[in-house]
């Protein structure tokens, strides 16, 4: 989750609000945590030098960044260090393109358009991210995506508007989803409930819900049917998203849709990854079971 971005904001409008000087981000800050089209003031963005004629030079800092890397090899957050672009300038504006590289496999890398606007004899100055490449944002999980269906799509428009800081859109996408594919999110926690033994009385209410066409009423119904494997940090998921949305999108702020956006992505993907784990669970222990069993076989011939 990328709620640095939205602390960010909130910080910058708390600061306007009391006439202080906006907050300044770090350079990794910002090109770890803040989308494209953004502008941001950078505190220690160059280092100042003098050629030996006398006239000044500016070292753009590229400092190692922890980003996400999408090779086999590595497939979670890893450090990428500056491969190429601009670094060295005598000019106050200029625009470039910037490559890091996966300092672990040595195969991904990470490219950003930007602009950079320095101050004359200082080191600190603006940002602004034209774009980046791959984009902005962690990547969805696998499970998630084979989890929301037909609702996949959807559910990528939201993240995009996420990505983006648009949270009324992202708040209103994932609601879409998150209704659209209640009884499809009940079928598999009903399959992973009957695999970790839950109570008949659980599966009913479950069974329950999956029938009730109401969301909220459905929501309800299955308040305490939720197996102990499946709930996040002791909390029924479904009830925790059912929070989440059943306040309306005109009652928050964008900022505020954008922080409960990012609750319902964090769920869900917590969700489908519980669920993915159960189910993967058993289908290891029906192998075990099988190659005891035949080895068993084998061994009586």
């Amino acid at each position: 989750m990328h709620g640095g971005n939205l602390g960010h904001k909130m910080a910058e409008s708390a600061a306007k609000k009391d006439g202080a000087k906006p907050v300044q981000l770090s350079i990794r800050d910002f090109l770890e945590n803040v989308p494209p089209g953004e502008t941001r003031e950078v505190e220690d963005l160059c280092e100042v030098g003098h050629y030996t004629s006398g006239s000044l030079y500016y070292e753009l800092i590229a400092p190692d960044l922890l980003l996400h890397c999408t090779n086999d090899d590595c497939g979670g957050r890893r450090y990428f260090r500056f491969k190429t672009g601009d670094r060295r300038t005598q000019h106050l504006h200029v625009q470039t393109f910037w490559a890091f590289e996966c300092s672990n496999c040595q195969k991904s890398f990470k490219t950003y358009a930007l602009k950079f606007s320095l101050l004359q004899g200082r080191a600190d100055g603006k940002i602004m991210k034209f774009g980046e490449s791959p984009g902005f944002g962690m990547p969805t999980p696998t499970r998630l995506l084979k989890l929301l269906g037909d609702q996949k799509d959807t559910f990528l428009k939201g993240r995009r508007c996420e990505n983006q800081g648009l949270g009324i859109g992202a708040f209103v996408y994932y609601r879409r989803v998150v209704e659209h594919q209640k009884n499809r999110f009940l079928a598999e926690i009903i399959s992973a409930a009957k695999l970790l033994n839950a109570s008949g009385e659980q599966i009913a209410a479950l069974e329950a819900a999956k029938d009730e066409t109401q969301f909220t009423k459905a929501m309800t119904t299955v308040k305490d049917a939720i197996p102990e494997a499946l709930l996040l940090r002791g909390h029924n998921p479904l009830t925790l998203l059912h929070s989440a949305l059943s306040a309306g999108v005109h009652e928050h702020s964008d900022a505020e849709c954008l922080e409960l956006a990012q609750d319902i992505r964090i769920v869900l993907v917590d969700l489908a990854e519980r669920l993915g784990q159960a189910l993967k669970d058993d289908a290891e222990l029906k192998d075990a079971v099988s190659r005891l069993l035949n080895r068993k076989a084998a061994t009586a011939k």
